[in-house]
Parts: structure tokens; sequence; C-alpha cells
């Protein structure tokens, strides 16, 4: 018996297709704005995985009439656990090293599904804070495909030999595989296009959801590869022909189509999926007719061919260098993106060269699989537990008092978040938040999303006086533009958020306030058109109702979370003797042009002004994380409340600079 295990024939068009999927998904981690779909490279992932699993499988079937399941799954992890276990190890040295204690924690638990392919759970189930970091920022996120993979892995063996019915081969059980493949695909597809509406989360880390693109592979190997497929009796059917070459090209495109136009703004799997996935269905297909020719012919250029060796070890090696290489030199520079891109690439030949590719091709690791499998699974659980003490030893580093001012930023928002004024996208029910007497003679509302909500301390302090109350109306990622948005945290359209901004909108109107102050986020994905049209419907619903409107223009941001930053600063500070990596300019295109069509929409009413705070918040033109001791943003984008509160002054100078406010506001 061969304890090599199974082979399947060398096909040069599928190397060169793994290394077209790695590539996409690089180049959209590394931030190449025209190809922000290039995550779909994982989809052409799974239906490799489902075609060349099926295919050595049912080959093993075929000449043995079973399925040695320790030997199946000891050769998986041979191949995959050794890489994976490096990559764990020196990402979390270097993260220990380079990273502030408050973000190595989340980074520990996530360390510690990954090293037992769980990951993809830990993400789907992962419940979403507005104010905490987004699983974008973790280390180990990508790994979540990796334990989807492993899932696949776990359970196709044992479907398949119920699919077939018997362990005897193909004969006249291939067709009943091939139906519970279809049937599969089929439910798999529809649940998964159902929750990506419902919840998006689950639809695409959950490996049940995913079996579809799965399913897709082993329909192409069971539909042109298998033994039924080739007894035609006509050698001219293996020939290449003409339809074969254009499905083939027709994949390539499904594929480059879809890496050019998605984009983080859509939901994602659903219906969308199938373009990637059926793109590598089809050249898979076009392959087994077309050897050589077509398209595959240039899947075999021989560059495409050493990266889709590598391609395995530089998805894992690509992510975690992408964003410790960011965190130890924050910049936006395309050039030191490429440079951290070739790191990783080197990293991925250097581990593919002297781990991954020596231990795979050692036949003494399945000659005795279930020991191999018993050390495979000791060690990642041991890898695991390490994970857990490093989670451990980052409660007991953060006890530093500097490290512990720094975490309490995080912290320092608005009281009315601890009020539940801001449901987020949980509710459309407007919580208004009353603050000061209800019989007030005179009103003023605040309104916006977290942007506008971050003024509250100084808003509260300049209408903290006798006859005034003060109406808080906020929810988070919600902009004061009529226009409905898609939430990439949230997967879906913000419907809750449109729901909400006109309800909130009749209540305020309705209340006729003397002054309303509206604050948003400049980052929505949003035209100029959207932005102006958008917010002159916001003011024309309240403007004749409310005595004067005050839009806040949105601040100014850092590219990397200040306490962070500033915590890392004072983390083995000798490694972080670098001058102004907690500062930003304070303004940029994008957040002068939302200025500037916020000014043009206030423009058409008469009661409407535009505050601009930015030289406040940032002077000189330069945002720092610290001023005078004090912490100046709590992430990347909101101010602390200590902040806001010590301009409360300047706020106050600025409504009666604009507004001959003293005819409603009484002298202290």
């Amino acid at each position: 018996m061969d304890t090599r295990g199974y082979r399947l024939g060398y096909r040069s068009d599928i190397e060169g297709l793994r290394a077209v999927a790695i590539l996409l998904v690089v180049a959209a981690h590394a931030k190449v704005s025209w190809l922000a779909g290039g995550f779909v490279g994982v989809d052409v992932f799974f239906v490799l995985s489902g075609y060349l699993i099926t295919g050595l499988l049912l080959q093993e079937i075929d000449k043995t009439g079973h399925l040695r399941f320790l030997n199946f799954y000891a050769r998986r992890l041979r191949r995959l656990l050794p890489a994976l276990l490096l990559v764990l190890i020196c990402t979390c040295l270097a993260a220990a090293v380079v990273l502030a204690p408050g973000q190595q924690g989340d980074l520990a638990i996530a360390a510690a599904t990954a090293s037992v392919w769980l990951s993809n759970l830990h993400f789907a189930f992962t419940q979403l804070d507005y104010f905490s970091p987004g699983a974008a920022s973790n280390l180990f996120l990508h790994t979540w495909s990796l334990g989807v993979e492993e899932q696949f892995y776990l359970v196709w063996p044992a479907l398949m030999l119920w699919a077939l019915g018997a362990s005897r081969g193909y004969g006249s059980h291939t067709k009943r595989l091939k139906a519970a493949m279809l049937v599969l695909a089929g439910i798999s597809l529809v649940a998964c296009v159902v929750m990506t509406r419902t919840a998006p989360q689950m639809a695409f880390y959950m490996m049940p959801l995913r079996a579809w693109q799965f399913a897709t592979g082993a329909l192409v190997w069971l539909y042109f590869n298998s033994p039924d497929a080739h007894d035609t009796g006509s050698s001219s059917q293996h020939a290449p022909s003409i339809a074969s070459r254009c499905i083939g090209w027709l994949g390539l495109g499904l594929i480059v189509v879809s890496a050019l136009w998605f984009d983080a703004n859509m939901a994602y799997p659903g219906w969308r999926s199938l373009l990637p996935t059926a793109g590598a269905a089809a050249i898979i297909a076009a392959g087994v007719r077309g050897a050589g020719t077509g398209v595959a012919r240039v899947l075999s250029w021989r560059p495409l061919q050493a990266i889709g060796r590598v391609s395995y070890a530089w998805y894992l090696w690509h992510w975690p260098v992408l964003l410790l290489g960011g965190a130890y030199i924050v910049t936006d520079n395309p050039g030191y993106r490429a440079v951290l891109v070739a790191l990783s690439l080197l990293l991925a030949m250097a581990s593919y060269r002297w781990v991954e590719s020596p231990i795979r091709h050692q036949a003494r690791w399945i000659v005795r699989p279930g020991v191999t499998v018993l050390v495979a699974l000791a060690l990642m659980m041991m890898s695991s537990g390490a994970c857990i003490g490093w989670l451990n030893a980052t409660s007991t580093w953060i006890n530093n008092p500097t490290q512990q001012h720094y975490a309490k930023a995080h912290g320092d928002a608005p009281v009315i978040y601890v009020m539940g004024c801001d449901d987020w996208y949980h509710s459309d029910y407007v919580r208004a938040c009353s603050f000061g007497p209800t019989d007030a003679s005179h009103t003023a509302v605040l309104m916006g999303d977290s942007i506008g909500a971050q003024w509250f301390p100084a808003v509260a302090e300049a209408f903290k006086r006798t006859g005034w109350r003060l109406l808080v109306v906020t929810k988070s990622s919600c902009p004061m533009v009529d226009e409905l948005i898609f939430y990439p945290r949230i997967g879906r359209d913000y419907v809750e958020c449109t729901t909400w901004r006109g309800h909130a909108l009749q209540q305020i109107a309705a209340a006729h306030p003397d002054i309303v102050i509206l604050g948003s986020s400049q980052f929505y994905d949003l035209d100029q058109n959207q932005w102006v049209e958008g917010t002159a419907r916001v003011l024309k619903s309240i403007s004749a109702a409310t005595g004067h409107i005050y839009i806040v223009r949105s601040t100014p941001y850092l590219p990397s979370d200040g306490p962070n930053c500033l915590a890392s600063q004072h983390w083995l500070p000798w490694l972080h003797r670098r001058q102004g990596k907690c500062d930003a300019p304070a303004f940029n295109k994008q957040g002068n042009d939302v200025y500037q069509w916020q000014q043009q929409a206030a423009s058409r009413f008469g009661n409407v002004s535009v505050l601009d705070l930015n030289n406040a918040v940032c002077p000189d033109g330069e945002c720092h994380a610290e001023r005078d001791g004090i912490v100046v943003f709590r992430d990347s984008m909101h101010m602390s409340a200590s902040f806001v509160q010590s301009l409360s002054g300047e706020f106050e100078r600025q409504l009666k600079l604009t507004y001959p406010l003293g005819q409603f506001i009484p002298d202290k």
C-alpha cells in the first residue's frame, strides 16, 4: 500500500489560478483601490478545495473501495498545520513587542481559536461594539477561511461516503453523489443568500453557508473528471475545443470583474459570490479539456507557477505583516505598503522552502496516521494554551499606570452612551435624552451620529443655563443626510438609520426648538449630489420650525488609534523612538469637500450656519493624540469627552459669533 497517499496529476493552470487568487487577496488587503474586491480570491480557493479534495477522495474510494479517514486527516494536517503554527508563533511574539498591552488581549483570544481552526466561529459570534476596534484590525482575521477549510475537510469524507451509499467505487453510485452535491449546493446557496440579508456575519464566516462553493468544485470533478465523463468512446472529447477555451476566458473574466466591481460597501457573499465561484469552476473545467491552451496557457506562466506554489504561505504571512508594519510605522504611503507586501512574500518563500515543503513531502508522517493526528492535536492544544497564557500576561502588563491612563481614554465617551440615548443599529426607535427642566421656555437639540454626539460635553456646558433644556437625539453611524447607506460593519443597508432619522426629524419639528445642532462624520460613501441634496432635505424638514440650525463640521482624524499609539510609545520605548507618530494633518481633501457641500446646502436657508472648530481641535493645521496632558482622541476619529469639555468656551464663543444668542441665553 502506498503510504504517501493518493495524488492527482499536476495541473499548471490550477497552480496559476491559486496565484491569481492570492494576488487578488493581497492587493485588496494592501489597499489597491481599483482591486477593492480582491477578497473574492478566497471564494476561488474554496472552489479549488472542493474540486481537489473530492478528486482525491474519489480516487481512493475507486482504488480501495473505502476511505482511510486517519490517513486523510494526517495528510491535511501535515500539509497545513506546520506553516500555520509558525506564522502564529511569529505573529504573537511580534505583536507582544510592537503593540501596546491594551491591544493584545483580543488578539490572544483570536490566536487561540486560530490554532485550533475555529477562528471563523470566533469572528462570526463576536458581538459588535461600536467603539471597539473592528475585526478588520485583528492580526488573525484572515485565518477565518482556514477554519472554514479545515471544517470542510473534517466532514467531507463522511458526507461523500454517505452520498455514495456504499464504499465500492464509482459505478452507479456516482449519480447519487452528483445528486447529493446538487442538493447540498442548492440548499447552502439559498441559505447563504438569505443569511447575507438577515445575518451577514454568519453568511460570511460559517462553513455550512460556504458549503455550496466546495460543492461547486466537487461537481466540476464529477462532471468533467470522473470515469463517467470520460467514457464517451471518442478521444476527441479530450481535445480542446473553441467552447472550452471560451469558457475558460469567461471564467477568468468573471473573477476579474468581481475584483474590480465589488468593494466593502456591498453585501457579501450572497448572490454576488456566484460570479467568482462560477468563474473558478469554469477555469477548472476548461482546463480538463484544454490543458496548455487558452486561459490555461496564460495561467501556466512561470511567475504565476512560482506564486501559486507559495500561495498558502503567502496568505498566512501577508495580513499580519501588513498590520504590524502599519502599526510600527503609521503612514498611508503606498510605497511602504508595497515594501510590506514584498517582505511578506519573502517570508512566505522562506517558510515554504524550509518548513512547509520539507514536512509536506515526508512520507513518515502518515505511516502511522493515528500518531500523527494525536501529535497534531497536542500541538494545537499547546499553542492554544500558550495564547491563553499570553492573554493572562496582558492583564498584568496593562496594570502599569501609564498603560492604564491610555487604556481608560478609550472609555472617555459622553455620558449619553451610558444613559442609553444611542441604540446604534439595534432598532429604529428614537431615544431622546433630555437635560434641564422639562418646562423650560427654550429648547436646544443636539442631533447626529457619533461624530456629532461627541460634542455633547461642550453643548451641555453651553446650554447649562436658566430657562433652557437640551435634547440629545443620536444614532451612531447614521449621517444627517437623507440617503439610504450601506453599513459595512453590519454587512447590509442601514435601514434602521433611515427610519430613525425620519422619525427624529418629525419629533424635532414638533418641538419647535430654538436651536438645533447637527453633526456627521465625513466618511460616508456618498457623492457630492447626495451630500448636498440629502443635507438640504434634512434642513428643509426642520428649518421652518427652528430658530437657528448649526451644522458642525466633521472633525479631523488620526491614521491610527490615538490611545493605542500613545500607549505603544510608552511600551518598550526603545523600540518606538520615532517623532510625530501620533500626529496627523488637520485637513484632507475629503473633509474639505464635505465641508463645502454642507455649506452649499446651508446657503439655501436663512437660518442655517456651519461651524468649523477644527482649528481649535488641531491648532496650526496639525492634530496630536495628546495635548497638555489630555488625550485628544479616544480612538482614531472620536474626541475624548475630557478634551471636548476643554473646548466648551470656544464652542460657545462660535455660537455667539454666528447668531445673536444673547436674546435666548441669559447671562450666567
